[in-house]
Order: C-alpha cells, then sequence, then structure tokens
C-alpha cells in the first residue's frame, strides 16, 4: 500500500536517509524483499531501499505477502498528510524477465553443447545450501567453513566445475576422494548433484527467507526437486 505525492519523485540517497524506516513486527533493515515479474516468476532479491525506488517510479504493478516495513517521509503540503510507504514482502514488477522459468527443461544448450543459457552461477554459498549442509559422502551436517566443493568427476578426467559435477563435502571425505571419481576411492554418494532452476536458485541465495516468501518459491519448484525433502530438514 503507497500514500504519497501524485508529483513524487525517485527517491535520492538524501531522501531515503532522512525517511523514518519502521521494521514491522519481528523484521529489521536487512530483511530482503522477493521481485518477481508481472507474470509472478521470481527475480531477485532486493533490500528496502530498492522497494523504494520501484514503488516510486510506478514500477510496482502490485504488492502482497505480509507487510514488512512502513517508510514514513515529509508531509505532503496539499494533502497535510504524511507520505507512508508499506513494502510488502513480495512485489511485482512491470514487464516480463527474462529467467528461465520453474522447469529444469528450460536449460537449453548452445550448438556447441559447452554452455548452458540461462543456468545459474555457481558458488559456493549456493551450493553448500543446495546439499542442506551435508557432505554428500559421509553424510554429516557441517558449517560452511568445514566444507569444500568437490567435482564428482576430478578435472584431469574430463571432469567440469557445473552444478551437475559438484557436490558438498567435508575436507577429510574431500581428502580421501583425492582425484578420483567415487566408483575409484570406494566412496557411495548419497544423492545425485543437480542444476537448480531460477526459482531454487533464488530461494538458495536467500539470507532470510520469510514463510511466505518460501510458500510462494515452493509453489514455484518442480514436484521432484530434491529441495522440497532438503528444505524439511533445515526446518
Amino acid at each position: 500500500m503507497v500514500s504519497k505525492s501524485p508529483n513524487a519523485t525517485v527517491p535520492d540517497q538524501d531522501w531515503l536517509d532522512r525517511i523514518e524506516v519502521r521494521p514491522v513486527g519481528h523484521q529489521n533493515l536487512s530483511q530482503q524483499v522477493l521481485r518477481t515479474d508481472a507474470s509472478g516468476m521470481p527475480v531477485e532479491w532486493v533490500d528496502y531501499r530498492e522497494a523504494v525506488r520501484l514503488y516510486c517510479l510506478g514500477q510496482v504493478s502490485y504488492a502482497f505477502g505480509s507487510t514488512v516495513y512502513a517508510l514514513r517521509g515529509g508531509i505532503n503540503a496539499r494533502t497535510g498528510l504524511q507520505t507512508v510507504i508499506e513494502v510488502n514482502s513480495m512485489i511485482a514488477t512491470v514487464g516480463h524477465s527474462s529467467n528461465p522459468g520453474s522447469a529444469r527443461g528450460d536449460y537449453v544448450p548452445p550448438l556447441n553443447n559447452e554452455t548452458l543459457f540461462n543456468v545459474p552461477p555457481l558458488n559456493n554459498e549456493t551450493l553448500f545450501k543446495r546439499d542442506a549442509f551435508l557432505c554428500m559422502y559421509c553424510g554429516g551436517r557441517f558449517p560452511p567453513s568445514q566444507l569444500s566443493r568437490d567435482h564428482v568427476r576430478p578435472f584431469y578426467q574430463g571432469g567440469r566445475d557445473v552444478w551437475n559435477n559438484v557436490v558438498a563435502a567435508c575436507r577429510r571425505c574431500n581428502n580421501a576422494k583425492a582425484s578420483r571419481t567415487p566408483e575409484q576411492a570406494g566412496m557411495q554418494l548419497l544423492a545425485v548433484p543437480f542444476t537448480p532452476t531460477y526459482a531454487e536458485y533464488i530461494f538458495l541465495k536467500g539470507r532470510r527467507v520469510l514463510a511466505d516468501q518460501m510458500e510462494y518459491l515452493l509453489a514455484h519448484f518442480p514436484r521432484s526437486s530434491p529441495l522440497h525433502d532438503r528444505i524439511q530438514r533445515w526446518m
């Protein structure tokens, strides 16, 4: 919900620094807002400053979910009302995104088969979260600092640094496996690595996902997604 002057301009840094920001309930200023396109496809996480800019630019088609921020600015000289912007946990913005959707089949390889279009970038933060912070060999749960990225098929055997060839592994198991495949090392891989869909990747990127945001993202996961079970383990 937005109550502001019809002649409002795009807020600059000084304006944002002057307004009073009130997190709603138990939220804090680090709480992220989920941005979707007009069709409802998840696009990215934004902070409250970016959310306010989108509101004032008229880029928000509709908002849904719980209210996470109430931002109060100056008094409108014409109406005598204070400018108030309520930011919801999810906002849909005008236009359509170019993300590949909810199905793994939407990833399209180019003709040379060297790379995949629209594959989310691989990094340890999202990889470890994909694997529920479990070592995919011994099954132990570890903090990120004690996990490493293991290449199921090693580089020297033609393996690549891609989602479908990497798993989280504790340092002990990674060292024991060394530059071998699990079969060569006599080790069992507990789960098959997979490339997350864009909606899954957005979830994995979230720092603190609210219940309504999680419910919305889960609805965009493939039914067969391993994340359904893994999320239950985290909760």
